[in-house]
């Protein structure tokens, strides 16, 4: 092994050591629910962002108070209401006195100004104050009257909402979901897990949580990740994944042309193709897969595909939808697959080398 190979191994080995403790850390107040946990931590290390969906009472609050718990990182929360307003959340001018006696306008930031933000219920607020976060969350800046701020690096926005079907709930604009990295469906824990939580929530008390990572750790994770090669085949396929969610797709199936209305944007590739890079990390490798890009497909694109008139009235899920794209789409596409044969291409054998970057 060569000597750049041993430093991306000891790298990955350091990077799940990292992931390891805060699992950790975590599940010392979160009772199962690895894949939304795990969902969570890809969006900080991806810089994206998270929407959480569940029925009140799941603990997507908790998660997120948790993981920023377990962080070196500032923290705020926003309640989400209908009477929110946007100043609420970006913060607004005032006029303060000064040293000398007279009297100045002075920005007081908002919330917003944070590393880690909870958008509590977010879907509780009006159109109008949700699309207060879309600069922020799409460029990491505000622009308040004729002034733009620079927000801190990481900065993640991890959202909660209710069901739509719940009352006094908003559908968030397209615009706006487009902009959150992973949407997780939080379910309701099973048996087991339902007396994990009652032990730790009715006793004495449940154990405290440590900060095990700060800004300069989380920051060198999300600049490993981007470090992953991704073979040409495999990205190839996350292209075609997401043109498979347009109904006029040359992979689409039939579901998908029949039900759906708009597809994923080049955002659901770029979250794709994170994504999987996160997941290989994960799991030891130095190289996303096929698999890894399968594995978080539902989470990455089901909040990008809308559905049409048809499907809403058939009650149709946009994760079957995206079940059946998995399930037809081939792996490899005529004419690529040539390209993929030994020695035609440098960038099939980069998906097998450790240390190609």
């Amino acid at each position: 092994m060569s000597e750049s190979e041993s430093n991306v191994q000891d790298q990955v080995t350091q990077f799940r050591s990292a992931i390891a403790r805060l699992r950790e850390e975590i599940g010392k107040t979160i009772v199962g629910n690895k894949e939304v946990v795990d969902g969570v931590l890809s969006c900080m290390l991806a810089g994206g962002h998270a929407l959480l969906e569940g029925v009140p009472g799941l603990g997507k609050t908790m998660l997120v108070k948790t993981l920023a718990e377990t962080l070196s990182l500032t923290f705020s929360r926003v309640q989400f209401t209908p009477d929110l307003m946007p100043a609420d959340i970006l913060g607004t001018t005032v006029i303060d006195e000064t040293q000398a006696g007279g009297r100045a306008f002075e920005f007081r930031k908002g919330p917003i100004f944070a590393n880690i933000v909870l958008a509590d219920e977010i879907n509780r607020a009006t159109p109008k104050t949700q699309s207060a976060l879309l600069e922020a969350m799409q460029e990491h800046r505000v622009s308040v009257g004729r002034k733009t701020y620079t927000l801190d690096e990481p900065f993640v926005v991890l959202a909660t909402q209710n069901p739509l079907e719940m009352e006094g709930t908003y559908p968030l604009p397209e615009a706006q979901l487009d902009r959150f990295f992973f949407k997780l469906h939080v379910p309701f824990p099973g048996r087991e897990d339902l007396h994990g939580i009652l032990d730790r929530t009715t006793g004495e008390g449940m154990t405290a949580r440590e900060a095990v990572l700060d800004r300069d750790a989380i920051l060198s994770m999300q600049k490993l990740v981007r470090q992953v090669p991704v073979a040409r085949h495999v990205q190839d396929y996350a292209i075609r994944l997401v043109q498979a969610t347009h109904p006029d797709g040359p992979d689409a199936p039939d579901l998908v042309k029949r039900f759906s209305r708009y597809g994923a944007s080049p955002r659901g590739a770029q979250a794709l193709l994170l994504a999987s890079k996160i997941r290989a990390l994960f799991e030891g490798r130095f190289a996303a897969s096929i698999d890894d890009l399968r594995a978080i497909a539902l989470p990455a694109l089901r909040h990008r595909v809308l559905l049409n008139f048809e499907g809403e009235a058939e009650g149709v899920k946009t994760d079957q939808v995206i079940d059946a794209i998995l399930k037809s789409l081939p792996e490899t596409k005529a004419g690529l697959a040539d390209s993929m044969k030994p020695g035609a291409a440098p960038s099939g054998k980069r998906e097998a080398a450790v240390g190609s970057s």
